[in-house]
């Protein structure tokens, strides 16, 4: 397989999850079962861009979104990367590609109520994973970071003296975030059991193995606590930092604040959030404006 050596080097450098390397070798499958078929024996030196448009073309005219489309030649593309990072090729056949235009999803947040109910919920027996898990929930929540933050987030970046916790975003930008008082109390629970693990690592959350959590097993946890109170299709990390941002919104914070409590470098990444909160606002709007007033 001409692969073989990219999915070695996705698994030594540990970045990634075992579902994120299963996808990229799907994807590379995909492509190369395309290029076996429509052009003889597999060279990666003869590979070009016309070829990939043809298999890009044919996934087009299989019916699959552009949205996945997109994720398949981005996976190609990081392969021809590699290619050119160990030497093997000089140019990346997709190194000017530009992806195809998807319509924007509108991301339903869930509602106050729900990540009530969650919050809410009674651990049958309170042991570490149980600890952990419900702490993950509402660390999401109250500080609205991204899946990949809580998951490399140190102990150390818990300051209890100014309540905060420091986070590494996007681009090793650090930020700074308010605990409030309630995930304080969780948190030093959770520390209390995760000192009982043996473990060499410094992150804050751990497996009771002592290895650092994963993609899939994060993902896992969201799920089943909002499976419990939430019929929507979507239930995971993302869905609640958008939650945590509509909600700040909703209670009137400052769109400046929200953006830099998410991490964001620009107020139009922030913006995308502010959809959901016009239905609030519209009812402001019909109950305070005098044209809108019912007779």
């Amino acid at each position: 397989m001409p692969t073989k050596s990219f999915l070695n080097y996705l698994q030594i450098e540990k970045k990634y999850s075992d579902y994120t390397i299963i996808a990229y070798k799907k994807d590379l499958n995909d492509f190369f079962e395309f290029y076996s078929t429509n052009y003889g024996e597999i060279d990666v030196l003869e590979i070009n861009y016309s070829q990939i448009r043809s298999w890009i073309v044919s996934l087009v005219n299989s019916g699959i979104s552009n949205r996945s489309i997109n994720r398949k030649v981005s996976s190609l593309k990081s392969y021809f990367k590699f290619l050119q990072k160990t030497k093997q090729i000089n140019v990346n056949p997709l190194a000017k590609h530009k992806a195809l235009k998807t319509s924007k999803q509108v991301q339903v947040p869930f509602s106050e109520k729900e990540i009530k109910q969650v919050l809410n919920l009674k651990n049958e027996t309170e042991d570490f994973e149980s600890v952990r898990n419900k702490l993950i929930v509402e660390l999401f929540y109250s500080t609205g970071i991204r899946r990949s933050e809580l998951i490399h987030l140190k102990i150390e970046a818990i300051d209890f003296n100014n309540e905060t916790i420091k986070v590494l975003g996007k681009r090793n930008k650090e930020r700074y975030i308010p605990l409030i008082k309630t995930v304080q109390v969780s948190l030093k629970n959770y520390l209390n059991y995760r000192n009982k693990i043996k473990s060499q690592l410094s992150y804050l959350f751990i497996t009771k193995k002592g290895k650092i959590i994963y993609d899939t097993l994060v993902y896992r946890i969201i799920n089943n606590y909002f499976s419990t109170v939430s019929s929507k299709v979507k239930k995971s990390p993302h869905v609640i930092r958008h939650s945590f941002a509509t909600h700040l919104l909703n209670e009137g914070a400052d769109l400046n604040a929200v953006k830099e409590l998410l991490g964001h470098s620009s107020l139009a990444s922030t913006q995308v959030y502010t959809h959901s909160s016009l239905g609030k606002l519209k009812k402001v709007y019909n109950q305070a404006h005098p044209r809108s007033q019912k007779k």
